[in-house]
């Protein structure tokens, strides 16, 4: 089986954002199969997608804090900057966090750990929606 679609996630504040439960709401065929992979594929280069942590928010919140040390706003000799300061700092966040997952899928759920979650990073201080295309490969059960 087969099975690709775009999920729009709704606008977010700038941060990171446990998206797992809207991913598999937009997925209910998830649940029909036995062995598969989900792609997940990020349609925006000022945002990311990561697996991490899925309880404490302090993970989420320190995650922000670390990646705008490394990619700080208002940087002399940034030259992209004709969508605001914080444009180039979202792209170089997307870029080093990356903008697909593949995630594998066992007895009609995500195999995911104990404690692990899938994050919207998002970058921008006004990223709008955010499409995520998912592409579904596996054998019912």
């Amino acid at each position: 089986m087969w099975q690709q679609r775009v999920i729009s996630l709704r606008p977010r504040s700038r941060g990171f954002h446990l998206v797992t439960e809207e991913v598999l709401g937009a997925l209910p065929e998830l649940k029909d199969l036995r062995i598969g992979l989900l792609h997940l594929w990020l349609q925006h280069s000022s945002a990311s997608l990561t697996v991490n942590e899925n309880a404490d928010p302090a993970v989420r919140r320190d995650f922000e804090r670390f990646f705008n040390r490394l990619a700080p706003q208002g940087e002399a000799g940034y030259e992209h900057d004709d969508e605001g300061p914080d444009d180039l700092p979202a792209h170089f966040k997307s870029s080093l966090l990356g903008v697909q997952l593949q995630l594998p899928i066992q007895d009609g759920r995500l195999a995911l750990g104990t404690w692990q979650g899938i994050y919207l990073g998002e970058h921008r201080d006004h990223g709008g929606v955010r499409r995520v295309l998912a592409t579904l490969h596996g054998e019912a059960i």
